[in-house]
């Protein structure tokens, strides 16, 4: 769990430094413009580690950790010595590949710019539901619901978000983060697919 605690520890501090650093900040941000005209490749990574504000942080961080303890028990148990080195490329491919629509979108527009954790979390999130898909996950912290019906309307909602627009937030970020967990979590140990319909499926 230790490559767990360090990714939070990690997130907080380059997120406060940022907080304190309007500079930092802006060159930290994921602008597709900057990547595309000034090879800024190093935003991909850079931007998922910062946030808007501590309740973004705060909610990002938790959200991380309530799922990510089931998913690295499990990349421990069946891939041991390479569960760490597993578990940050999970991390660290969800969120780059989050944004990568973001990019060719966006790469034109000087004016766009977007940050936060969202994409990575949500690859953890949806690794964890594809290892214990009847797991209950509480909708605003007290409406239960089973993890796969809450995993498939976030999947729904996220895509229909992403195309409405209008609030500030990177839906699609979302989307195709939680897609890349999934995905990676199954070319890792493609048996998961098999467990994954015998726990839905059994009583």
């Amino acid at each position: 769990m230790i490559v767990v605690f360090s990714i939070i520890a990690i997130t907080a501090l380059m997120s406060i430094a940022a907080f304190n650093d309007s500079n930092l900040m802006n060159r930290w941000l994921m602008r597709p413009y900057d990547v595309k005209n000034n090879r800024q490749w190093y935003r991909f990574i850079t931007s998922g580690f910062i946030h808007a504000n501590w309740p973004h942080l705060f909610i990002n961080m938790l959200v991380f950790y309530s799922f990510a303890a089931v998913v690295y028990q499990y990349y421990d148990y069946y891939f041991e010595t390479r569960a760490v080195y597993y578990f940050i490329m999970l991390y660290l491919g969800a969120m780059i590949i989050a944004d990568l629509p973001t990019y060719y979108k966006y790469k034109d527009q000087s004016w766009y710019a977007s940050l936060g954790a969202s994409g990575a979390v949500s690859g953890v999130t949806f690794a964890s539901v594809l290892i214990e898909p009847r797991s209950m996950i509480y909708l605003m912290g007290f409406v239960p619901l089973p993890a796969i019906v809450w995993a498939v309307g976030y999947l729904v909602y996220s895509q229909y978000m992403s195309k409405r627009g209008g609030d500030n937030i990177n839906h699609s970020a979302h989307f195709y983060g939680a897609v890349f967990g999934l995905v990676y979590t199954l070319a890792l140990r493609p048996t998961f697919a098999i467990e994954f319909v015998q726990k839905l499926t059994t009583r």
